[in-house]
């Protein structure tokens, strides 16, 4: 036994393990490859020739020391390949089948694991925090590597890169579609350790960004006097919007809406002094940025406090510093910013500033700023991006809308039972909303909410939105109808679905559509909205202001990417800096014209540019993907053109658009209703 571990553990030596950053090492040279090219068509026909060279070059791309030498790469390739169709569809089920209850099944324990940092269970022990950094899926496609069940894919199927599937997949049939998507997963081939390395960066963040609560009830102004509630506290940067919205409308509500502009200006700048963080101990003035002792008579004795240190800029560049460590595996996308755009949206990072640019440079964008001054009675502030008055529910004070929501929704359960109804209300058919609920887990959310699916058929998604002592509030509410949408079309694109590797959509964006209509129609799944003649139009104008405001905050997001590659060796202090910059440039050259105000920093406060990195784009693509979806769905059933759309798959977002609702992606139709509207 002792002679066998020494001899493996000089092997191990010999083969100087690869590390994060460092550059694969191909050992097949282009002569082993050409020989067993030729080896295989002498074999199986020069009818195979095509498939035979694209393979084994894929396969020679990734064959690293540790796979075997070229003698080992040479037998693997002869054995492997598979030159009969039926056999070779055999082996794509098969392998189809093993994935979904590999990914299935670790999906679920990923989500044990994180359990008590993402729900609202009670404190987070250290042992949480540790568990919480275990993704076992890191090691999967390692092993799939090691295994050599990768290696027989990249044998026997294509990978495509995104120009091939424009060009070719017009003529393709499901199976075609479905085997395209399997070899995305053999695209890249990433050491467990880079990807464990992310792992621990994106939970680090995530963390941080879960935890980071706001007293609201202990901010103070120029007296003594706390304008919020006692018990409000709030996550930033979900909570903090929420309720700056919420004031719109109500007395005193512009005072309020400048002291959190305040707060967020300190979190962005690190000014904010870290001790008032989650803290119900101190009293703090966002204004002069002082600190007190809490008395519950007024304030206490001034406190000596410094600020975060950086802090949120340090876990963005460390979560950019992991990513980077992925690059040198992946020769076709060499940055995170491409693998965002090419390989995750498949639409070019060119493609989506310009569709970002051609909003926010709009007349019509500059149209609507000039309306809400009017509505308001008052110049555009800075906050105003999340002017909320087009929505219905700006007829509801926020009190009334949390007391209507917290008497339907005392605990989890209630928003549990409810979802047949929900579904039922939006339109679908009893059955539908039958099987959808059973598919559909509500959770009590320790963050601001988000969705969380299934990866194999026998499981439920789940759904996370916060309830407080008193049940659900209003935001609470709005939010668990977005997620709900989430959950929806990942039922339908898991459970519903012809192919398992086709589930889900083509990219974030357009389950952030889809989810986007769901969450429209909240008030009316309260009762309390009957929409009118003019709720198309009211939408455009909302939809077009919402899309101008997260495609400000998209720019900001995809610059500072830009700015961390040019600069890879930046401190924490550098980054802010930065950040604070570009967030200025991207106000001046876009909002200024409309606001009248230059250099604000407010683009700068999406938490999301910290945890989910250049995730925020599919928000503004979502917006203006959901404007022409909700058209389409408005033409008939709701419920069956809501799944027939969702079970279309991970198609391109081109072709998807074009099947399921007749063009290609635009924001010229949303333009030119909110053009109407305006008019």
């Amino acid at each position: 036994m002792f002679q066998h571990l020494l001899a493996a553990a000089l092997v191990l030596l010999s083969l100087a393990p690869i590390r994060a950053g460092e550059a694969p090492r191909n050992i097949v040279d282009a002569k082993t490859r050409d020989t067993t090219i030729r080896q295989l068509i002498e074999t199986h026909g020069e009818a195979q020739t095509t498939r035979i060279r694209l393979g084994v070059t894929q396969v020679a791309e990734r064959w690293w020391a540790e796979d075997g030498d070229v003698e080992s790469f040479a037998t693997f390739c002869n054995e492997r390949f598979i030159a009969d169709e039926a056999k070779l569809h055999e082996s794509f089920i098969r392998l189809q089948d093993a994935m979904e209850q590999i990914d299935g099944h670790l999906h679920e324990v990923r989500r044990v694991l994180t359990e008590p940092m993402q729900l609202d269970t009670g404190p987070v022990s250290g042992l949480d925090q540790l568990l919480g950094g275990i993704d076992l899926t890191d090691h999967v496609d390692e092993d799939l590597y090691a295994g050599k069940v990768a290696f027989l894919a990249l044998l026997n199927f294509p990978v495509y890169t995104l120009a091939e599937l424009l060009e070719q997949s017009a003529s393709w049939n499901r199976e075609t579609w479905a085997r395209a998507r399997m070899m995305d997963r053999f695209a890249l081939r990433i050491p467990a350790s880079v990807a464990q390395e992310m792992t621990a960066a994106y939970t680090a963040a995530d963390q941080y960004i879960a935890s980071y609560n706001i007293r609201m009830d202990r901010l103070v102004g120029d007296s003594d006097e706390r304008p919020f509630p006692e018990g409000l506290s709030l996550i930033t940067h979900w909570g903090l919007r929420d309720e700056l919205k919420s004031w719109y409308g109500q007395p005193d509500g512009l005072e309020r809406q400048r002291m959190i502009l305040r707060v967020m200006e300190r979190i962005v700048r690190q000014e904010i002094p870290e001790a008032v963080i989650d803290n119900a101990d101190l009293l703090w003035s966002p204004e002069s940025n002082d600190v007190w002792a809490f008395e519950t008579d007024g304030r206490g004795e001034k406190q000596k406090t410094s600020r975060e240190p950086d802090t949120r800029y340090r876990h963005l560049l460390e979560f950019f510093q992991a990513a980077r460590g992925a690059d040198p595996y992946a020769p076709t996308a060499p940055t995170y910013v491409d693998r965002r755009f090419d390989l995750g949206r498949q639409i070019p990072e060119q493609e989506v500033e310009q569709l970002l640019v051609s909003v926010l440079k709009s007349k019509e964008f500059r149209g609507i700023g000039k309306l809400i001054s009017r509505r308001l009675g008052r110049p555009l502030q800075p906050f105003d991006i999340w002017y909320d008055g087009f929505k219905a529910r700006g007829a509801y004070s926020q009190q009334q809308l949390d007391a209507i929501v917290g008497e339907r929704y005392a605990a989890v359960e209630d928003f549990q039972r409810d979802l047949p109804r929900i579904l039922r209300d939006l339109g679908f058919s009893q059955a539908r909303a039958a099987w959808l609920s059973e598919r559909i887990v509500v959770d009590p959310s320790r963050g601001a909410g988000h969705a969380m699916g299934a990866a194999r058929r026998e499981d439920q998604a789940h759904l996370r939105t916060r309830f407080g002592a008193d049940g659900m509030d209003y935001k609470g509410y709005n939010i668990a109808v977005h997620e709900l949408g989430h959950n929806v079309e990942q039922v339908f694109s898991l459970n519903a679905i012809d192919y398992w590797w086709l589930n889900g959509v083509p990219n974030t964006a357009f389950t952030e559509a889809l989810a986007f209509v769901f969450q429209n129609r909240d008030m009316e799944l309260l009762g309390l909205e009957s929409p009118g003649a003019d709720a198309r139009q009211m939408e455009a104008l909302d939809t077009l202001w919402s899309t101008a405001e997260i495609g400000g905050v998209s720019l900001v997001d995809m610059r500072v990417w830009r700015w961390m590659y040019e600069h890879p060796d930046a401190t924490p202090a550098q980054l802010r800096k930065a950040v604070l910059r570009i967030a200025r440039e991207v106000w001046n050259s876009f909002f200024a014209p409309v606001f009248g105000t230059r250099d604000e920093e407010i683009l700068a406060i999406y938490s999301h540019m910290i945890v989910y990195g250049l995730y925020l784009p599919d928000y503004a693509i979502g917006h203006i993907i959901a404007f022409q979806v909700a058209d389409k769905l408005r033409q008939g059933d709701f419920g069956a053109g809501f799944e027939r759309l969702s079970v279309q798959g991970r198609l391109t977002p081109d072709a998807w658009m074009r099947a399921g609702v007749g063009g290609p992606l635009s924001a010229e139709a949303l333009l030119s209703e909110a053009r109407a509207a305006l008019e």
